[in-house]
């Protein structure tokens, strides 16, 4: 089976995830998309995160019964700040039939050099380019095997919406509706009055 795995905080998970992954799903040769939340990404600050069980629920829940995507904890049995070779390599050693492809961002991409053991990840792995900002920039790794494919672009940010609800803003229509319901009740991201 051929597998997207699609990195991130989602912290929280929005519209603009999900049309990326559905988008992936139904216009690639991908059969899933599991959505591996990372508990701390090595570039982010821990301190502006969401509790990881919390961020995972959230996408659970924005996932529904949708079988063409899953979401893992696969990192949080890792050591932190997680580092995406270590996962894909626990994961091939766990499911050894599947095909693992990563999904990322073109911003993303621009910086894949930069990562721990990014040759090796460039030599073993396919990788699938979503449009962000500005023209797609290729890092400098020799063997790179990437496909830019022309999903939508959706200016939604898991910043903009912290900050909406910090504001009491209700942007209900940005989160996937049983995330959002788990969201709202929990009063996440609110600040108290």
């Amino acid at each position: 089976m051929k597998i997207g795995l699609y990195f991130g905080s989602f912290n929280p998970v929005h519209i603009g995830h999900m049309a990326v992954a559905n988008y992936m799903v139904e216009y690639t040769d991908l059969q899933e998309v599991w959505f591996v939340v990372s508990p701390q990404n090595p570039g982010k600050d821990k301190a502006s995160l969401l509790d990881e069980y919390q961020r995972l629920e959230l996408v659970f829940r924005a996932i529904n019964d949708d079988a063409r995507f899953r979401a893992t904890d696969v990192e949080f049995r890792m050591p932190t700040p997680s580092y995406t070779i270590d996962t894909l390599a626990y994961l091939r050693e766990q499911h050894p039939k599947h095909k693992f492809v990563l999904i990322m961002g073109s911003d993303v991409f621009a910086t894949l050099h930069k990562w721990k053991n990014a040759q090796v990840i460039a030599d073993n792995y396919e990788i699938l380019v979503y449009p962000r900002n500005g023209e797609l920039a290729v890092p400098p790794l020799n063997h790179l095997k990437y496909k830019e494919i022309n999903a939508p672009k959706m200016e939604v940010s898991s910043s903009m919406i912290r900050n909406a609800i910090a504001e009491g803003k209700n942007i209900r229509f940005f989160i996937p509706f049983h995330a959002w319901q788990y969201l709202d009740e929990m009063n996440f991201y609110k600040i108290p009055k």
